[in-house]
């Protein structure tokens, strides 16, 4: 399943509730090239009496986020701008046939890791020409770019992020002993060690709950020891679990799931039962998760006060890679006012709205590192993780398979048989590998 957004919105106090005539309205030059390889500039369009049609997928952002993108767009261009609300349920099959049509939406809100998919095909125009134009002097966080970025080229401008910290039980973690959040992972294991003497006695406790099907802490791990999911060799990608560092991430995960977490958790993930309930109901310390919102609503007689984040520290001595949720801005290859859509996109894009907007009004993760550090000052410590954690940030292949491998839930399996010992790491790498390495070279 490609990964949506991961809604922190919730949790951070600030989310409330051109010159040139575009006659065809497409670019002459879809590619952005100005002819001589170089960088190109986003055009300025006069589109007076046009209108685009931008989707936008269902809670992804705020109205008046939308109207301020559509405001400024109109002042730049003079065009109108058509939006349609879509929902997540079916969204997939429905891009790819409008993708097919001679008159698709020109803009689409489309989840990080489903622009390779979409772009497989030929469905999405190449921005390549155009990124550093359209970054605007922002560099684009890891998570969001790498995966618009399909055989080197850019197919979708980064709109927001959501990232996962450790969110802990400071009262918990104080009558244990400690005040302080851990900074290193020797650290957290010695307080985690301290945490579970100290409950000893309660039955089902788990001094960190990390269900054995959450791959995407999994993933962390991996990334953390230099592992990788998969690479690409000039068009053959190689499942990359089998390697002596993807290896030593998977037993670390192992070691800190069997040690941490309950035994009951090692085949299970982290919606059935519900992790964030689990914390509320005081059967755990600490979580890796998106957003703490659902904790204060299942248990209202705990607080803020009561609560803790800090990114998940890595023995590589770094804060662990964190997988980015969140989604990217993409223009249809076949979108008849290309030139306006990249308008809107930059503008999408552009600091002030990163800043005042996805930001100041919906409470998303910017799209770059200078939007995070841009937000430091007005975020509370509590929110301040999150923000942090998604400075060093990864994402799945760039490829159209990988939407497969995540639906037959083959990750889930590999890290629930190594935290089980169904499997040794080496046995659970070498059959995740080579099923994946025939998936994710699978013609399209």
């Amino acid at each position: 399943m490609a990964t949506k957004k991961i809604a922190i919105a919730a949790s951070i106090g600030v989310a409330a509730a051109l010159a040139l005539s575009a006659c065809s309205g497409s670019t002459s030059d879809s590619a952005g090239t100005d002819g001589s390889g170089s960088s190109a500039t986003v055009p300025a369009v006069d589109g007076a009496g046009k209108t685009i049609t931008v989707w936008v997928m269902q809670d992804d952002y705020q109205d008046a986020t939308i109207q301020a993108i559509n405001d400024e767009f109109t002042k730049e261009t003079g065009a109108e701008v058509d939006v349609q609300v879509q929902v997540w349920d079916g969204i997939a099959t429905k891009v790819t046939t409008a993708l097919a049509t001679s008159t698709p939406p020109d803009i689409i809100d489309v989840g990080n890791t489903q622009v390779a998919g979409y772009a497989a095909n030929g469905g999405l125009l190449d921005l390549t020409s155009y990124q550093d134009d359209l970054a605007q002097g922002q560099t684009w966080l890891d998570g969001l770019v790498d995966p618009a970025t399909v055989d080197g080229s850019l197919y979708a401008v980064p709109g927001f992020a959501g990232a996962r910290s450790v969110i802990y039980n400071k009262t918990m973690w104080a009558a244990a002993g400690i005040t302080t959040a851990p900074t290193t992972y020797e650290e957290l294991t010695a307080d985690l060690d301290a945490v579970k003497a100290a409950n000893a006695s309660t039955s089902d406790f788990s001094a960190f709950y990390l269900p054995g099907e959450y791959w995407y802490a999994g993933l962390q791990f991996v990334w953390d020891a230099g592992g990788e999911i998969a690479t690409d060799d000039d068009g053959t990608w190689t499942s990359g679990f089998s390697s002596a560092e993807a290896q030593q991430g998977l037993a670390d995960f192992q070691e800190f799931q069997n040690a941490y977490s309950s035994a009951a958790s090692q085949s299970l993930n982290t919606a059935e039962p519900d992790q964030n309930q689990i914390f509320a109901d005081g059967k755990t310390s600490a979580i890796l998760n998106t957003s703490y919102a659902k904790i204060l609503a299942d248990n209202p007689s705990l607080t803020e006060d009561d609560l803790g984040t800090f990114p998940l520290p890595g023995k590589s001595g770094e804060t662990q890679p964190v997988m980015l949720g969140g989604s990217d801005w993409a223009i249809p290859a076949k979108s008849q006012n290309s030139d306006l859509a990249l308008v809107w996109a930059k503008i999408a894009a552009s600091p002030d709205i990163q800043n005042d907007w996805v930001y100041g009004n919906d409470g998303w993760i910017p799209n770059s590192q200078e939007g995070i550090e841009a937000a430091q000052a007005t975020l509370s410590d509590l929110d301040k993780s999150f923000f942090t954690a998604a400075l060093n940030s990864k994402a799945t292949p760039a490829n159209a398979n990988w939407s497969t491998i995540e639906s037959n839930k083959d990750p889930e399996d590999l890290f629930s048989s190594i935290a089980s010992g169904s499997k040794s790491v080496a046995d659970a790498a070498e059959e995740f590998d080579a099923e994946a390495d025939e998936t994710l070279n699978t013609s399209n």
